[in-house]
C-alpha cells in the first residue's frame, strides 16, 4: 500500500503547479493534502478512482485538508469532537478494515509563540484521540505537525530554537507522542540521515541551498513496524514550499 502526505499550501494553486500531474504519477492508494485554503465547491478535481474526503475551514481561505482514497473507508470522520479545535478544518480520519488513517495539519504556535497555549492544549486533546482510536485498531497519522522533533531535522537548530516549530515546548509534545507508543517511520528507518527536509521558506533561497526543516511526518502504532517498507521524501517535487512524503507498507 502507497500513502501521500503533501501540505499543498493552497489546493487551487498547487493546482498550478502540477498538483494533478503528480497526483497521477504518484498513484498512491491514500493521499492526504493539508492546508487546502479553500471552501467547498471552489476546488473540483476528477479523481475518477478515488472517494474524495474534504474538511474545510469555517474561515475562508485557511487551512483544511482532504483524503483522497481508492478503498472507501468504513467511516469517515471529520476533527475530533472538541468544538474548540473542529473550527479549522484540522484532521480527518478514515476507518478501514485493520487500521485508521488520520490526516492532520496541525495548528501552528505563530510569530512569538503567539498561539503556543492553544497549540500546547491541542497537542494534549489530539495524542488523546489517536490513542482512544488506537484501543480498537491500530493507527497511521500524517500530515504537517509544524514541528521539527530534533536537531538533525532542520538545518540551523541553534538559530531557530525557541522559534515556532522548534520550540522546546513544541518538541517535548513530539517526544511524548513517540513515548506513547507511536513511531516516526521515517527516523525509524533512517535514524542517523541528515539534510532530509519536507519544508523550506520562501525566503533566501532556502529550497535550493535545502535549508529546510522536517515538519511533515507518518506516525504508525507499533504493531505496524513489521509492515513497513520505505518512506520517501520527495524533495524534488514542487508546488508548494512544503514537498509530499510517501509511506510504502505491506497492508
Amino acid at each position: 500500500m502507497k500513502l501521500i502526505s503533501w501540505n499543498v499550501n493552497g489546493i487551487r494553486a498547487c493546482m498550478k503547479k502540477g498538483f494533478e500531474e503528480f497526483f497521477i504519477q504518484a498513484d498512491a492508494d491514500i493521499f492526504c493534502i493539508q492546508e487546502s485554503k479553500c471552501q467547498e465547491g471552489q476546488v473540483k478535481l476528477e479523481l475518477p478512482d478515488y472517494h474524495q474526503y474534504w474538511n474545510y475551514a469555517k474561515r475562508k481561505g485557511y487551512s483544511g485538508t482532504a483524503v483522497f482514497t481508492k478503498e472507501e473507508p468504513l467511516s469517515v470522520q471529520y476533527g475530533i469532537g472538541i468544538e474548540e479545535h473542529d473550527q479549522e478544518g484540522r484532521v480527518i480520519t478514515c476507518e478501514y478494515e485493520t487500521f485508521y488513517l488520520v490526516t492532520v495539519y496541525t495548528p501552528n504556535a505563530q510569530a512569538e509563540l503567539a498561539r503556543l497555549p492553544y497549540r500546547m492544549q491541542w497537542e494534549e486533546d489530539f495524542l488523546e484521540y489517536l490513542k482512544k482510536l488506537e484501543e480498537h485498531k491500530p493507527v497511521i497519522f500524517c500530515g504537517d505537525f509544524n514541528v521539527a522533533h530534533t536537531e538533525i531535522d532542520l538545518k540551523n537548530p541553534k538559530s531557530n530554537r525557541q522559534n515556532p516549530g522548534f520550540s522546546d515546548e513544541e518538541r517535548a509534545c513530539f517526544t511524548k507522542v513517540l513515548e506513547s507508543g507511536f513511531v516516526d517511520t521515517f527516523r525509524y528507518l533512517y535514524p542517523d540521515l541528515e539534510g532530509a527536509y519536507t519544508w523550506w521558506s520562501y525566503r533566501f533561497s532556502a529550497r535550493a541551498k535545502n535549508a529546510g526543516w522536517r515538519i511533515d511526518y507518518f506516525c504508525i502504532s507499533p504493531e505496524l513496524t513489521g509492515k513497513l517498507q520505505d518512506h520517501v521524501i520527495h524533495s524534488q517535487v514542487m508546488g508548494s514550499d512544503h514537498c509530499p512524503i510517501e509511506l510504502d507498507m505491506n497492508i
